[in-house]
């Protein structure tokens, strides 16, 4: 056996898409970085081999999609494959080849596939000197020494190794008083799944199970105990089984009886299913995974222990630097083997329940201290094998959220290092942190963008031209910023929406008041019907309360018999005189009543999102995307100014934070930067639309966000003119980086919009200035462009 010897800066073991988020950012930060993982192919759970496609907080809340390093990997993921996204099963390598090629274009990242960590050896007792790792087929042993190390193995391998103190099972309900644990504590974890993918033939396809498939006898163990078949192509999340095995020890043992399992599921399907076997005739498999995606196994303790209250709370931490905001998401023990599948599915997944009201939560902020292990000085860890309580793991488990801690902890051990600060410090510098996470694209909902370096906020801004709110209805042509495939369309302009509780539309504001508001209503009944409507304030977007605030208008609409999509108006009269705030969001409230429908809009506006009340004085995204409802309202209002590009945010939060372009207007649309003195820029970092409303899961093939910019220069008033100094002309990335092939002095800089993916605005969410190159630039310019 060959043994060969390396060392680096921050070494990252486990490449999922935790720890390749982590390795990616340690590298672009300067930190000479190794990164060791066991499989052929990046991207754990989500990778080709077990096809778990990646969740987050976008499924449940609009414009909460992750951004950073995971984002670029979808959005070029979606650029360039054929595929279109199903839930399990559907992934191909073009995903994968999408992570390889991002490792292999990353200066200061040496990667190692197929090698598997088998030792851990320490420098003394609360500091790791190297771990041993055997590449498979090749017979040789790594010993890698690194300063700062990060445990992304799920399994938590390293931190085991180390001697680290770590959790498996589920805690009792006194340990943490969390209402989601059961009162007794025990050894019980979430199963591990695999999937399969079928493909249609066009003609009838046999399919004969082998003699140790099980054996599927019993409609009720799919149809009543929560295993919906929602596609035949692909699936399914509930081919599931831990208890009684372990999930780690016992992986073998689990990867055949889910082998039998999914092949008795697809013999019941193609054979014995009274509702499927005709649908699934023409199909055959294609298909079935054979490394077990797992949910749970070891949870290494660190400065914090999350806990649901946390989540539930969403509980502000100093050292915020990620965010979730999937549902509390705790499978059943044993899986395929229990009564029912995971509560949500066996309840039907009701959105009204008191099962959804306990476990709807998010975007909660996730503190840097429950990625350092308490016990090792020079150990962090990214993803499901974090410091949280089996509860919370029920949420910070899914993939994109996990991505988000793997970034964190990649610029935290950069930090570390470079500036020789003990990880187990690291908690007290997370201002820089936190700054350097925004600038690099990511987005924490308690942190504002407060970094001195950057000459744009010194600057006045002004535009071409600015977008207005005017409403919109159901009469608007929808223009896909809600991602509606053709077919859906109508069923939108369709559909039946009563108000059968109260429902909620986020109004950006900026007219110093609002004289009058109407909204679309039909009365479904056979006498006259009222509405009650209140105008109340919101912190933000994702200001979830029924009742935030004492209303600062309410009245009762009245909807006459024979109404159909018929505008009633509200005479409001607010102004800042009656608590109308300048700018920010409030909502527009309607009572529950339902033989009248409050109709949608059939489009989408920027910034703008939708609720209805769930019960427990708690309200969650209408819908599938939290799109507009139908409104009109007097005067319009300018909440799409130029100073939204150097607002601090770069998505929509306490306000739309987006400057866009009036519509009416033809493109080559400029937002322009103008400062007192002269400055020196040497680098722009630009923050367009698009990527941000909906999940991934929603975006088709080859896609390119019609709101993101295409063709775009950036000019400079240079010697009494405008001097073009960059230019792009096929981007489709929202978080672009320009570092100047020499500084330019200036005291002016527009950034012209000449073409965008369709959207007839021009739209920028951020711009920022700096004097000198940031570690990463070079790279990220060069990788999307």
């Amino acid at each position: 056996m060959k043994l060969q010897k390396e060392s680096y800066d921050v070494v990252v073991c486990g490449g999922g898409l935790a720890g390749f988020c982590a390795a990616v950012a340690a590298a672009r930060q300067g930190a000479r970085t190794c990164l060791i993982h066991n499989r052929p192919v990046f991207g754990g759970n989500s990778s080709s081999e077990i096809r778990v496609t990646p969740h987050g907080a976008a499924q449940f809340h609009a414009y909460a999609r992750e951004t950073g390093i995971l984002s670029e990997l979808l959005i070029e993921e979606r650029a360039h494959n054929h595929e279109r996204i199903r839930e399990n099963g559907w992934t191909n390598s073009v995903w994968d080849m999408a992570m390889y090629d991002m490792a292999v274009r990353t200066p200061n990242l040496t990667f190692h596939l197929n090698t598997a960590v088998t030792q851990v050896l320490m420098g003394d007792e609360r500091n790791i000197h190297a771990v041993h790792a055997v590449i498979a087929g090749a017979e040789t042993t790594l010993e890698i020494q690194g300063r700062v190390f990060i445990d992304c193995t799920g399994d938590g391998v390293v931190a085991d190794g180390a001697g680290c103190e770590w959790r498996f099972g589920t805690e009792g309900r006194d340990e943490f008083n969390e209402p989601h644990a059961p009162e007794q504590a025990s050894t019980d974890t979430m199963g591990s799944s695999i999937h399969f993918k079928a493909k249609d033939m066009g003609r009838p396809v046999p399919f004969q199970a082998p003699e140790w498939a099980i054996k599927h006898v019993d409609p009720a163990y799919f149809y009543e105990q929560g295993r919906h078949f929602y596609d035949i192509v692909s699936g399914y999340w509930w081919i599931e089984i831990g208890v009684p095995w372990h999930t780690i020890y016992d992986n073998e043992e689990i990867r055949h009886e889910l082998t039998r399992h999914a092949l008795g599921i697809w013999d019941w399907i193609k054979n014995h299913d009274p509702k499927m076997k005709d649908k699934a005739a023409k199909m055959a498999l294609d298909w079935i995974g054979q490394v077990p995606g797992k949910r749970e196994s070891r949870r290494i303790m660190g400065q914090y222990v999350m806990t649901s209250n946390d989540v539930a709370a969403r509980t502000v931490f100093y050292d915020e630097v990620a965010f979730g905001g999937w549902f509390i998401d705790l499978h059943t023990a044993g899986g395929l083997l229990a009564a029912t599948a995971e509560p949500a599915s066996a309840e039907g997944y009701s959105k009204t329940s008191e099962y959804a009201q306990k476990t709807y939560c998010g975007p909660y902020g996730i503190p840097l201290r429950m990625l350092v292990s308490k016990d090792v000085n020079n150990l962090m860890m990214a993803g499901r094998n974090v410091s949280a309580t089996h509860a919370a793991l029920g949420t910070v488990r899914v993939m994109s959220t996990t991505a988000l801690m793997g970034q964190a902890v990649g610029i935290a051990g950069a930090i570390s290092v470079q500036r020789d600060i003990p990880v187990n410090e690291l908690h007290l510098y997370a201002a820089e942190i936190q700054q350097t996470l925004l600038r690099e694209g990511c987005f924490l909902p308690n942190v504002q963008h407060d970094d001195n370096r950057d000459l744009a906020r010194q600057a006045v801004a002004t535009a071409s031209s600015s977008a207005l709110v005017y409403g919109a209805g159901p009469e608007n042509t929808d223009t896909t910023f809600g991602f509606r495939k053709k077919e859906d369309q109508q069923k939108y302009k369709t559909m039946h929406e009563p108000l059968h509780h109260r429902r909620g539309q986020w109004i950006a504001i900026g007219a110093d008041r609002i004289d009058a508001i109407s909204v679309c209503l039909t009365n479904t009944s056979a006498s006259d019907q009222v509405v009650k409507a209140y105008m109340v304030l919101v912190d933000h977007i994702w200001d979830y309360r029924t009742e935030p605030s004492q209303p600062l208008a309410a009245t009762e609409l009245q909807v006459p018999t024979g109404s159909r999509k018929r505008w009633i108006d509200w005479n409001v009269g607010l102004t800042w005189l009656t608590g109308l705030p300048k700018t920010g969001y409030i909502r527009l409230d309607l009572d529950a009543n339902p033989a009248v429908e409050w109709h949608s809009a059939n489009t989408v506006i920027p910034g703008l999102t939708s609720a209805y009340e769930m019960g427990n004085g708690k309200m969650r995204r209408y819908l599938s995307d939290g799109g507009t409802l139908s409104f009109r309202i007097t005067p319009a209002q300018s909440c799409y100014a130029p100073s939204n590009a150097i607002s601090g945010a770069a998505r929509p939060h306490a306000s739309t934070n987006l400057w866009r372009s009036d519509p009416n207007e033809p493109l080559g649309q400029w937002l322009q930067l103008e400062w007192n003195d002269t400055v020196s820029i040497r680098e722009v970092i630009i923050t367009f639309p698009g990527h941000l409303f909906r999940e991934y899961h929603w975006y088709e093939p080859f896609y390119r966000d019609p709101q993101c910019t295409k063709a775009y220069s950036i000019q400079a008033w240079l010697d009494d003119e405008w001097k073009e100094i960059h230019r792009e002309e096929h981007n489709y990335h929202r978080h672009r980086k320009h570092v100047l092939a020499q500084s330019v002095a200036t005291k002016k800089l527009r950034i012209v919009i000449e073409a965008t993916h369709g959207d007839p605005s021009a739209a920028i969410y951020e711009v920022r200035c700096y004097s000198e190159r940031s570690a990463c630039s070079a790279l990220q310019s060069a990788s999307i462009s």
